[in-house]
């Protein structure tokens, strides 16, 4: 709909992950908690309490983007009926359990194979699709409209919680924990350089697929004139014969079906160690599993019922709308932690880290009040 305008809005949120994603590891490596134990610990029980639920919505928008996202692939790559496919995605307690068992290195090691495939499908799209340069480098620029137009904005604040993701602050505060290194300042100096780099180097990846996407969306249907695409369905049927190959189609379902198991692995990890984390149970990985699929697959179910392919699209991106507003109850407690000297001593945030750590933060908690301001008030 929009062209290559919003390419600016991932570039931006990219580098707001990058930021954030680095104090999720330096706060992980120095203080040897995750974000959720650290609330559970320093805020007030009611506090912790709120900051918990709202944390698990987090992780059933997640897991309903993958259920959706899996359901659409599955019928679009092989004719399955997106209400069987709802259900096939239970399954996957099954998949996690066995990997779970298998140690955080292979999951790693999933993650990296899974969006290595999804990189590969979206660079073949792109040279298929031979997008204007000068249009991409074009819409690397901020424009008024995205505050003015809200449709846009609605669809940028999607792109914002899709891209920097909350529940992966929560994660990244944990598994860098399990890295091996020297308990001593120039030890642990080592441990966040490198995992920083880590962080870095893989948002660095995905600027590329979620990049990738869009431009693939604008120089194929926006130029086009198919400006009307409303779901994942039209765009795998209109893309061959647009880029003149079944290649295409095909490339964007398998990518499609990879993103979302990549989805369930990073998913079902962030919702062990909130639970754990701010409640301090330890459940079953399969039972943990189990619960957040059985309430994510319920709204799946009835939209599809209901709706249809149109339904499940808007789901789909009302999901990551969901994970935006979330953002600041995961964000604002992560760069409080690391700007406090208490907590971590010669690592505290310096000024300038914190005056721009605020300034994102700000930026996150204004663009998400303007959403909900445009949405209920002015409508």
């Amino acid at each position: 709909m929009f062209g290559y305008t919003l390419l600016s809005v991932i570039f931006i949120s990219n580098l707001m992950a990058i930021l954030l994603q680095a104090l999720a590891v330096k706060f992980g490596i120095v203080t040897g908690q995750d974000l959720a134990q650290a609330c559970r610990e320093r805020y007030s029980k009611p506090v912790a309490f709120g900051l918990w639920i709202l944390a698990e919505l987090m992780i059933v928008a997640t897991d309903l983007a993958e259920v959706l996202g899996a359901a659409i692939a599955l019928n679009l790559l092989f004719g399955i009926p997106l209400f069987v496919g709802v259900l096939i995605t239970v399954l996957d307690v099954l998949l996690i359990l066995l990997l779970q068992n298998k140690g955080v290195r292979l999951i790693e090691s999933i993650v990296i194979g899974l969006i290595s495939v999804i990189g590969i499908c979206f660079a073949v799209e792109l040279f298929l699709s031979k997008p204007d340069m000068n249009e991409v480098l074009g819409g690397f620029l901020p424009t008024s409209e995205l505050l003015t137009n809200p449709e846009m904005l609605y669809i940028a604040m999607g792109i914002l919680g899709a891209t920097v993701m909350p529940h992966n602050l929560y994660l990244h505060t944990s598994i860098v924990q399990t890295r091996n290194f020297e308990p001593t300042k120039q030890g642990m100096r080592e441990a966040i350089r490198f995992a920083t780099l880590d962080s870095t180097i893989a948002l660095l990846f995905a600027f590329f697929i979620n990049g990738a996407i869009l431009i693939l969306a604008a120089s194929t249907f926006h130029q086009a004139g198919h400006t009307d695409v409303a779901d994942l369905a039209d765009a795998y049927h209109l893309l061959t014969p647009l880029l003149g190959t079944t290649l295409a189609s095909i490339l964007f379902g398998v990518a499609l079906l990879a993103s979302g198991q990549n989805s369930t692995l990073t998913g079902t990890l962030s919702g062990q160690i909130i639970m754990e984390g701010f409640l301090n149970i330890r459940l079953k990985p399969w039972l943990r599993r189990l619960i957040t699929r059985a309430v994510a697959v319920v709204p799946a179910i009835i939209v599809t019922a209901v709706s249809g392919e149109k339904g499940t699209t808007e789901l789909l991106v009302l999901s990551q709308v969901i994970l935006s507003l979330q953002l600041p109850f995961a964000v604002v407690p992560l760069v409080k932690f690391t700007s406090d000297k208490k907590i971590m001593g010669s690592f505290a945030n310096p000024l300038w880290l914190k005056i721009l750590a605020w300034l994102v933060t700000a930026i996150i908690v204004g663009l998400n009040l303007y959403l909900l301001f445009s949405t209920f008030v002015q409508r």
